[in-house]
């Protein structure tokens, strides 16, 4: 028996690996989950991230996940309607691929920070109609309007200095 290649320590390296794989789809799940995302679209976008091929289909991450096709799908559209992954198809194939969605994270950002410039025009719409000058009363509205204002203005300069990063 050659000492350098034994068949039995290749099938326990390939099995190491996809140990840490399926940890790091399960870690992903969970660090979504705090986000307050289901676990299974966390679990499906760790699987993405690191998939190879980088598009796969719904079969292919239910055997991957062990879940079933309706979570899967429950998943994938909860993470594209977010912008997190692409739904794509191949030319003569029925099947819908799945991959992450490129500059998935800046346009994930873009999103959050046009939804808090919503919730400070609300915060400023409850500062009209509280009818209270008490800090005490008006602390919460305040707070978030100002700390909203602070986002607006310091991430446009954030995002430019980004998009030249990515270019240089």
């Amino acid at each position: 028996m050659n000492i350098l290649y034994s068949p039995f320590k290749e099938v326990s390296l390939i099995s190491e690996i996809s140990k840490n794989k399926q940890a790091y789809i399960e870690e992903m799940g969970m660090a979504l989950e705090g986000f307050g995302l289901p676990r299974m679209a966390g679990r499906v976008f760790g699987a993405l991230l690191i998939a190879n091929p980088a598009e796969q289909t719904a079969e292919d991450l239910a055997l991957t996940l062990q879940a079933s096709r309706g979570g899967i799908s429950g998943a994938t559209t909860m993470l594209e309607t977010m912008g997190l992954i692409d739904r794509t198809r191949k030319p003569g194939d029925r099947k819908d691929y799945f991959r992450n969605k490129p500059n998935a994270w800046y346009e994930a950002m873009k999103k959050e920070i046009m939804m808090m410039s919503y919730l400070r025009q609300l915060a400023d719409k409850g500062l009209e109609v509280i009818d209270s000058d008490d800090p005490n009363v008006t602390r919460g509205l305040t707070e978030m309007r100002d700390m909203i204002r602070f986002f607006e203005k310091e991430m446009p300069p954030l995002f430019a200095r980004w998009e030249e990063e990515r270019k240089a």
